[in-house]
């Protein structure tokens, strides 16, 4: 099979999505299949991948490459990637990883758009909440994560409490974390957080650990990928992903979880799914009540125990391998 992924994020970009995105394609190629990955996102940095990978292309380069295919698929919907589809029609394929609506929740035109034209695709959502969202009928096949990188490691002792990863950006809800943090303290329990991530909050984060007098046993440790980021996370009990907004799923928890770590996660949207029974959730923003679940957590370690041995068989729907496979069979349907 021929498959075309139009992907507007990819590597060198960081996030979900691109994460989604290379697992699949990387998976569709080792089953047999023919990729090719169209891609807006430029880059300078040589990297090897095992299909082709078109950055950019001109609109009449994109229409020659839909022709080439036996099926086209789009990780999201984007209005400039199905231009060519009204020329030289192809099974069409869209896995909706995100929701169609302005910041403010409120739809602008391009998201009316999204929502129509979807009708006329086979539509895949990676949470339940996601397929409530679009309405059109869809499959809700969940996220995958890298099994060969997020993995317990016995070699390293889990001494640290508290860690999160993630963009420093207000949705992402550090700064609800970092209340919780003081108002643990103000009963006498004094967890250690590290913070992975970059982002344009991190100054004003770091100053707001020194304002709720909180910031020694808060460590700002930047960026970290790979290898180092799957030890880093082993050194902790619990994940916590404090986001104001609602996600769509939730990746970073399948990888905390996959590390060994108990995942604290807010409830709105999709992140509950993706935390499943490895963990607790607390309302949206609500400092207060992340408050009291982590309290709980850390006074409680036959808790962690507990949510711990639930992870095996969380983890096994969310094998990139069977993920993949669901995806093609989606893929295989429409094209017949």
């Amino acid at each position: 099979m021929k498959i075309l992924v139009y992907s507007s994020l990819f590597y060198p970009s960081i996030g979900g999505l691109e994460t989604v995105v290379s697992i699949l394609a990387h998976e569709f190629v080792y089953l047999g299949h023919e990729v090719k990955l169209v891609s807006q996102t430029p880059t300078t940095v040589p990297r090897f991948f095992p299909f082709e990978v078109i950055r950019r292309p001109h609109p009449q380069h994109l229409l020659k490459l839909i022709r080439w295919c036996d099926v086209y698929f789009q990780p999201n919907v984007s209005l400039k990637g199905i231009l060519p589809l009204l020329i030289s029609p192809k099974p069409w394929v869209v896995s909706h990883n995100n929701w169609y609506t302005r910041q403010n929740g409120s739809l602008g035109w391009q998201d009316y758009l999204k929502h129509l034209i979807i009708r006329f695709a086979t539509n895949i959502s990676v949470s339940q909440a996601v397929a409530n969202h679009i309405l059109t009928p869809s499959t809700v096949i969940p996220n995958p994560y890298q099994e060969d990188i997020f993995y317990e490691m016995p070699d390293i002792h889990r001494d640290k409490e508290l860690v999160f990863l993630g963009r420093l950006v207000s949705d992402k809800g550090v700064d609800v974390l970092l209340k919780a943090l003081a108002n643990l303290k103000q009963i006498n329990q004094f967890p250690r957080l590290t913070i992975i991530g970059g982002g344009a909050e991190e100054a004003q984060l770091r100053q707001q650990a020194r304002d709720l007098h909180i910031w020694e046993p808060v460590n700002f440790v930047g960026v970290k990928v790979g290898k180092e980021l799957a030890q880093l996370l082993n050194a902790h009990k619990i994940m916590v992903v404090p986001s104001r907004w609602q996600e769509p799923f939730g990746i970073v928890a399948l990888e905390g979880i996959a590390c060994g770590c108990v995942v604290v996660g807010s409830a709105g949207g999709g992140l509950k799914e993706a935390i499943g029974s490895c963990g607790l959730t607390f309302a949206n923003g609500d400092s207060q009540a992340l408050t009291q679940v982590l309290a709980q957590l850390l006074t409680q370690p036959n808790l962690l125990s507990q949510y711990r041995q639930n992870a095996a068989s969380h983890l096994a729907d969310h094998r990139k391998a069977e993920i993949a496979k669901a995806y093609l069979k989606i893929l295989e349907e429409t094209i017949r």
